[in-house]
């Protein structure tokens, strides 16, 4: 498969900050969007289409949003 010969450029959210360091971290691939735990890079990892991620990621924007204030 072309995508996994590919290099993953992975990258935090400014809002993943924590004191635990408890984040996760993205990697977006031409056919998917990969995501894995940033305390365990060598782990698994999950991906999804781009457009289930990012309805995913605008709905937690949405349910934070108060919160964010």
């Amino acid at each position: 498969m072309a995508e996994q010969s590919q290099e993953p450029q992975w990258f935090t959210s400014s809002y993943s900050a924590s004191p635990d360091n408890e984040c996760v971290e993205v990697a977006n691939m031409p056919k998917r969007t990969w995501v894995r735990d940033s305390k365990r890079p060598d782990g698994p990892r999950t991906d999804f289409s781009h457009s289930a991620w990012a309805a995913f990621t605008a709905h937690v924007g949405s349910e934070m949003t108060p919160l964010l204030g």
